[in-house]
């Protein structure tokens, strides 16, 4: 995995692309680093709502943290998401997790 500065030049380089965005955020997480994590998956989120891959790791961060009103939005977000992208490996594990929230 490229380190959090290799990822930050990427994204400065092409900041239109998700995948870096999410590889940070990602990589942030990996490094106990949440706050920050979460700050990317949020952007991320709000930036990119289509790409589906973010939405079960920023969701399963949130529960992590204790922020489950908040992972239960991320997983509604991410069920519409895959659904619209016809997704449904990623809707049934969103769905998963929802049932479990």
């Amino acid at each position: 995995m490229p380190s959090v500065e290799q990822l930050q030049k990427f994204i400065a380089l092409n900041p239109k692309e998700p995948f870096p965005r999410y590889g940070l955020a990602l990589e942030l997480k990996n490094q106990q680093r949440n706050a920050e994590a979460l700050e990317v998956f949020a952007a991320l989120q709000a930036e990119h709502p289509a790409y589906v891959p973010q939405y079960l790791h920023h969701a399963n961060m949130l529960q992590a943290v204790g922020r489950s009103a908040d992972a239960r939005a991320v997983v509604e977000a991410g069920i519409a998401a895959a659904t619209k992208a016809g997704d449904g490996h990623a809707r049934g594990e969103l769905e998963g997790l929802l049932a479990s929230l």
